[in-house]
């Protein structure tokens, strides 16, 4: 069984870190901010004091951490994976970042013979905490293969997309499809409140036809309660689209319904809502209805 090296202990790499652990997999973890790896310990893993030290420890690093700037400092920085990091190693980043730089990232890697696969996952904290998460990979053939085994113990469904970047070229179309369904539920709950309708009834209707999804029939209850409880943050998204919209720029594709999302996204993390689900798009949808926001 491989030696595995964990780097970014959030909401999402804990959990999937955890699981990692459990299937017996010796583990070597390693957080930015310090107090995040007890749990891990406890299950036997090993904490390192660098990502440099966590990579002369695995075979295969699997880093999950928030944007491009952290997987290049984690990678490249003084310290860093890349330092530590033997011929013949394998790193997956789990991480949501820019396709080009991980192109660029592979290219550096590659170069002192430690292969990469760009595999971001989706599926929010509930899927980490539940090993259900989605999972778009990106890499040559045997490098994928080699990821397989891991990634299935952390995730439902495994896909390569093609080569490197292909992953997160995929993962912005994700966010992409996220930002109008999220809007659609949003604008359909609150039309269905001011037309005086049993809300949870409607949802239960709708639920048995075209209109149901992932989101009408897990975030839907939030969206009513103007509630909203972590699961992907409003922040974590905006920088997700940005992504997007930055690939869209590139290959002369409009996204209208993305950039207005982006736009009520920044409206609420500007008003301090960054930290709340994806779900509180909703807020600005209510507050146009003259609705509680």
């Amino acid at each position: 069984m491989e030696r595995i090296g964990f780097v970014g202990l959030g909401t999402m790499g804990a959990a999937m870190a955890g699981h990692l652990a459990r299937a017996g997999h010796p583990l070597t973890v390693w957080n930015r901010t310090a107090g995040r790896t007890g749990e891990l310990v406890a299950l036997g893993a090993a904490e390192a004091a660098t990502p440099g030290a966590l990579a002369r420890a695995s075979d295969v690093i699997v880093i999950c951490v928030s944007d491009t700037p952290d997987v290049e400092a984690v990678l490249f920085g003084p310290g860093g994976v890349a330092a530590g990091a033997a011929r013949g190693g394998l790193v997956i980043d789990c991480s949501t970042i820019s396709p080009g730089a991980t192109r660029s990232f592979a290219e550096r890697l590659a170069g002192q013979g430690v292969a990469m696969v760009d595999a971001p996952v989706s599926g929010g904290s509930e899927g980490a905490r539940l090993a259900t998460l989605t999972i778009f990979v990106g890499g040559e053939t045997a490098a994928f293969e080699r990821a397989r085994p891991i990634l299935a113990t952390i995730g439902k469904t495994i896909t390569h997309v093609g080569p490197i970047g292909a992953g997160q070229a995929v993962k912005a179309v994700n966010q992409v499809i996220l930002a109008g369904t999220y809007l659609g539920v949003a604008e359909g709950i609150v039309l269905a409140v001011k037309a005086g309708l049993d809300v949870e009834q409607v949802v239960g209707a709708l639920s048995g036809g075209a209109a149901q999804s992932w989101v009408l029939a897990n975030r839907s209850g939030r969206m009513i309660a103007n509630d909203y409880p972590l699961g992907f943050k409003v922040a974590l998204h905006l920088k997700d689209l940005g992504i997007a919209l930055g690939l869209a720029e590139e290959t002369g594709t409009d996204l209208p319904v993305s950039r207005l999302c982006a736009e009520i996204e920044q409206g609420l993390v500007a008003d301090g809502h960054g930290d709340d689900d994806m779900s509180a798009v909703a807020r600005r949808i209510r507050a146009l209805a003259d609705l509680p926001s």
